[in-house]
């Protein structure tokens, strides 16, 4: 069997996930089939390139030398076909290529922009994890990544990229079944959920390290349940399960959303670009850049059409999560009593 690019891509999403059942999932192919593929490319190359264990998969050495060669290769292919794209896709006018994680704010987001940039064509690309969306960012395709970070687990940044910093720090309520007794007090303690059992999505970056932390800080250690946070909404209406949710998250007849006392989970919103700009023809600029958190001037141009200040994208970004915010009742009076500037901005 000949190598191909997609047999390198393969190994690059097991190494960065750290499981075939994640890699798998982040790939859009069932594990046994990854699992079988792994399987051939090993037998190809005459020994293993990853070592089988409890927690998921570990590179051995000659897996990491493959992968050595197998990231710049997968990573230029990915170039390759991003600018023949877009200059195929001159022609056709400007588009902005949006990647996300899951947020309550991207309906008002697209709204805006669409209103915003008339002609220009406007893609989604959601994924859980936000660590493939920075990769796709950084391999051109992708014009911004609009992702959270799990306070306590940095994202793996690519070099280059600029930031910046829609929330610093956004609270993570917990979601109950309306009837379960902590339901009833405004600001839920995390040992009223210690019987409970928690659900937890593996495939989002952080998010289970970040709750076992905050469990183990409080001295906890409750059944974990790991499964899509889709499946988790009707195990958490029926009482089989609490879990961590956006406070944005809408009401529901049949659960209720709580702040934390003190607030022990928390994520950063950030906005990811590119330096060299949102799509065809397109610059961004004023932005905070990763590393020295330097901020630089200057103007945005899409499809040809500059705009001063650089930030309109960020600025239809956050009047969008504020909106978001605002409309869910106790988020709402968690900013009030916070003092929260999205609450200052709103006045202004």
């Amino acid at each position: 069997m000949e190598l191909e690019v997609r047999h390198l891509r393969a190994l690059c999403a097991i190494a960065d996930a750290g499981s075939l059942h994640k890699a798998a999932r982040q790939l859009g192919m069932s594990q046994p089939s990854l699992t079988t593929q792994l399987r051939r490319i090993e037998h190809a190359l005459g020994a293993e390139l990853f070592s089988r264990e409890r927690t998921g998969c570990r590179p051995t050495p000659l897996g990491r030398s493959v992968l050595s060669r197998a990231r710049p290769l997968v990573s230029g292919m990915a170039a390759l076909v991003a600018e023949a794209r877009v200059v195929a896709g001159l022609a056709d006018g400007p588009r902005l290529r949006i990647g996300s994680t899951a947020s309550r704010a991207l309906v008002g987001w697209l709204r805006r922009l669409r209103n915003r940039l008339p002609g220009t064509d406007i893609s989604l690309h959601m994924d859980v994890s936000a660590n493939v969306l920075l990769r796709m960012l950084a391999a051109g395709q992708l014009d911004v990544a609009f992702v959270h970070e799990v306070e306590g687990c940095p994202l793996l940044v690519p070099e280059g990229l600029e930031r910046r910093v829609l929330v610093e720090r956004e609270p993570q309520f917990i979601s109950m079944a309306r009837d379960h007794p902590a339901a009833g007090s405004p600001v839920v303690e995390l040992a009223d959920l210690a019987e409970d059992r928690w659900m937890v999505d593996p495939t989002v970056d952080g998010e289970w390290d970040g709750l076992r932390r905050v469990l183990g800080a409080a001295g906890l250690d409750p059944p974990v349940l790991h499964g899509d946070y889709l499946t988790a909404a009707s195990l958490i209406a029926v009482g089989e399960a609490v879990a961590p949710c956006q406070p944005t998250s809408g009401p529901r007849d049949d659960m209720a959303i709580r702040p934390l006392r003190d607030d022990p989970l928390a994520v950063r919103l950030l906005l990811f670009s590119r330096p060299d700009g949102l799509g065809a023809g397109a610059e961004w600029a004023g932005v905070e850049r990763v590393g020295n958190a330097e901020r630089v001037g200057g103007a945005e141009r899409v499809g040809g059409a500059e705009r001063s200040g650089g930030d309109a994208v960020f600025a239809d970004l956050e009047a969008s999560y504020r909106e978001a915010a605002l409309r869910a009742v106790d988020y709402r009076r968690w900013l009030t009593a916070h003092k929260s500037p999205l609450l200052h901005a709103r006045a202004a």
